[in-house]
């Protein structure tokens, strides 16, 4: 992915106001990201631990999700995997709620995914993060075909949320 900018992704938000995406927390380490690394740049916010976001590229623009959690990891006795990455945690992946994009989303509509509670799917794929032992099952599918099914996964996950 390449790099993003803060303007760049405080316009890609499609589930939020353009004033909400002004106020929201954006990391002050954009340029410091593996960025080469990245399918998607996920942070949560420090001042407000329930609230996370997500910006990647889709067909070429930036596209951002702003996201709610409970705050909490769920299942935590109990190892969980991540919808996106495939990544298994004990106590480590998280419901991430989204508002619906548009009238849906003012209505108070909503879709939600598990995934990894830090938001480094991109990282654990590729070895880049290490979630504990059996984290990665063993799999005969090349790291190129992993990255690719968890950007398909993100992508169907962003189809939903802007889906009318």
């Amino acid at each position: 992915m390449r790099p993003l900018t803060e303007r760049e992704i405080r316009a890609a938000f499609v589930n939020c106001t353009k004033g909400e995406a002004k106020r929201l927390s954006v990391p002050r380490d954009l340029a410091e990201q593996p960025w080469d690394d990245l399918d998607f740049l996920g942070w949560r916010d420090p001042q407000a631990p329930d609230r996370a976001y997500l910006a990647t590229e889709l067909d070429g623009r930036p596209v951002a999700l702003a996201l709610r959690t409970s705050g909490a990891s769920s299942w935590q006795t109990r190892r969980s995997m991540c919808s996106l990455c495939l990544t298994t945690h004990t106590g480590g992946v998280t419901l991430m709620v989204a508002a619906k994009a548009g009238r849906a989303g003012q209505q108070g509509n909503s879709v939600g995914v598990y995934m990894c509670g830090d938001l480094a799917c991109p990282l654990y794929v590729r070895g880049r993060k290490d979630a504990g032992v059996g984290a990665r099952l063993p799999e005969s599918l090349t790291l190129e075909e992993k990255v690719q099914r968890t950007v398909a996964n993100l992508a169907a996950f962003i189809a939903r949320v802007t889906a009318a």
